[in-house]
């Protein structure tokens, strides 16, 4: 049973900074590509940023600069470090494969606000 706990999220004012984590199991997480999604309020889930089993990030031009991804593999977490946090930032943030699989964690709300 694939589960994934994201935790970290919070109240930041704009140019702050929070670090999300997830925690998964039930994936054989090395071998997979990871990712972060958010979902605004009345908007689409979107894809954040993505690693690869070899560490190669992708970022959505939004968060360029601003976000980092990581993994460690022995604790098959997924992390992501945001700074310089904007209004525009707040959302529910998802951890899931990419491409993303069927099973999702309650994510953790992110809220930027003055």
């Amino acid at each position: 049973q694939v589960q994934l706990v994201e935790s970290g999220g919070g109240l930041v004012h704009p140019g702050g900074s929070l670090t999300l984590s997830c925690a998964t199991s039930g994936i054989i997480f090395s071998i997979n590509n990871m990712a972060w999604y958010r979902q605004a309020p009345g908007k689409e889930r979107d894809l954040v940023a993505s690693i690869t089993p070899y560490r190669t990030t992708n970022y959505a031009d939004s968060v360029k600069g601003r976000f980092i991804i990581s993994r460690d593999n022995a604790k098959s977490t997924v992390y992501l470090q945001m700074d310089s946090l904007k209004l525009e930032d707040t959302a529910v943030y998802y951890c899931n494969t990419f491409p993303q699989g069927r099973n999702w964690g309650q994510g953790t709300q992110v809220t930027v606000s003055s």
